[in-house]
């Protein structure tokens, strides 16, 4: 079976290649991949290469096939699976494996197996530790994207509150409290207001999401509208903390005084994880979220309140095998919309810019097909290029009816287009 594959050689040395994969083992299966979303964490990896603490030493004679956040169909299955996976499934996988205490992970760690590519083999690690998990959504993007999603509901279920009757701890956002996400209008933060609003058990009266960026502000409103938040019974306000005269008294207005019972922190900015614990209400739980590349990065905590109002300070990164299957699920029921973080869609030829150059193209989710070769495109720009081109007018049909989002009906135009069949 050939692959093409987009490899790591070393620090910024990607290249696109075609090659043959090995057999696979009985305890191994053969996939075809048809989506793969970039992360920024391919990012930092092809910027350090090999000293990067998941890669091996040998990339430079044994590649890696980057990409994890990844979906697919299953093609064959060796004998030791068979009874739990069949040709033809869907699948969708946690990269997170952790298995004997490893950091192997596919997209950084392994020759024949990670996202970027159109074939690849997992190996059994993978489903020893229940990392392979069947996908029923329609769509093979929104299985790409139950990574980064799993991730943000991990960030939710790893807040805690208290009380002053007992020790016991109360795991997830308060129920009923008002919700920050701060620096919230990237993918991530809009993922994490999708999330937010189709909450039951722990629902917030209210989330507030700030930006300091009046265009990233508004493509979230278009793509969240506040009526949405309001018909499920829930307050949504964005707002631009650039344009406050005082950014903690204008948030804590927002609340009457009380402040923030959840504050997630999505950028990697002093300043702002400082504003975070400056809003906090009492036994208010602050999420550092963002992952800061400074192994140093430090900011200001005001201990007394910690001590004396109950606040928490904690940090979680990543998701473990229960968020994904809660994200693949509430993604297939139509419960989140994983799409708001897209913002650009491209084949498996525009992977290697992309990522290269992923921190200087503006937007958000970076979404790739890796069966058929398509220039990375803005969604935004589908209305321009469908002048001249079929493909892109009636792609930017589908998406202007969703709110301008990408969707399962425009990943099957796509597949039409260019002859993809699952």
């Amino acid at each position: 079976m050939k692959t093409k594959a987009v490899r790591m050689y070393g620090t910024r040395d990607l290249r696109l290649e075609e090659f043959e994969l090995p057999a696979i083992k009985d305890d191994e299966i053969l996939v075809k991949i048809m989506s793969d979303s970039i992360c920024m964490s391919t990012y930092k990896l092809v910027e350090q290469g090999k000293n990067h603490k998941r890669a091996p030493k040998n990339i430079d004679t044994n590649p890696i096939i980057i990409g994890h956040e990844f979906a697919g169909v299953i093609v064959e299955v060796g004998k030791k699976w068979q009874d739990q996976f069949k040709p033809g499934m869907k699948f969708a996988q946690q990269p997170a494996l952790n298995y004997k205490g490893s950091l192997a992970s596919p997209g950084y760690s392994y020759e024949f197996f990670g996202g970027a590519c159109t074939y690849c083999i997992i190996p059994h690690e993978v489903m020893e530790l229940g990392c392979l998990m069947e996908y029923k959504g329609e769509s093979f993007f929104e299985a790409s994207l139950g990574e980064p999603m799993s991730c943000i509901i991990g960030g939710y279920h790893g807040n805690y509150h208290t009380n002053k009757r007992n020790h016991d701890l109360k795991i997830d956002t308060k129920a009923g409290g008002d919700i920050i996400i701060l620096g919230g209008c990237g993918p991530m933060g809009l993922g994490a207001v999708s999330y937010g609003l189709q909450l039951e058990e722990n629902k917030p009266k209210r989330i507030v999401v700030t930006d300091i960026n009046d265009d990233k502000i508004a493509r979230a409103r278009e793509v969240i509208p506040e009526s949405v938040a309001a018909e499920r019974g829930i307050e949504l306000l964005y707002v631009n903390t650039a344009a406050m005269d005082d950014p903690v008294k204008g948030l804590m207005d927002i609340t009457g005084g009380k402040g923030y019972d959840d504050v997630f922190v999505y950028v990697p900015v002093r300043q702002v994880a400082e504003l975070g614990n400056k809003i906090l209400a009492f036994d208010g739980c602050m999420n550092f979220f963002a992952g800061p590349t400074d192994s140093q990065f430090k900011a200001e905590v005001n201990l007394y309140e910690v001590h004396y109002t109950s606040q928490h300070i904690v940090g979680t990164t990543g998701g473990n095998n229960d968020d994904l299957i809660e994200a693949n699920d509430l993604a297939a029921r139509g419960r989140i919309e994983p799409a708001v973080m897209v913002t650009h869609v491209g084949g498996i030829d525009s992977i290697i810019d992309a990522t290269l150059n992923l921190p200087k193209i503006p937007g958000g989710k970076k979404l790739t097909y890796t069966q058929f070769n398509m220039p990375l495109t803005a969604i935004e720009d589908f209305g321009k290029l469908g002048e001249t081109d079929p493909l892109f007018k009636k792609l930017d049909e589908v998406c202007k009816k969703n709110r301008g989002l990408w969707s399962a009906e425009a990943e099957r135009v796509l597949f039409e287009h260019f002859g993809v069949e699952a």
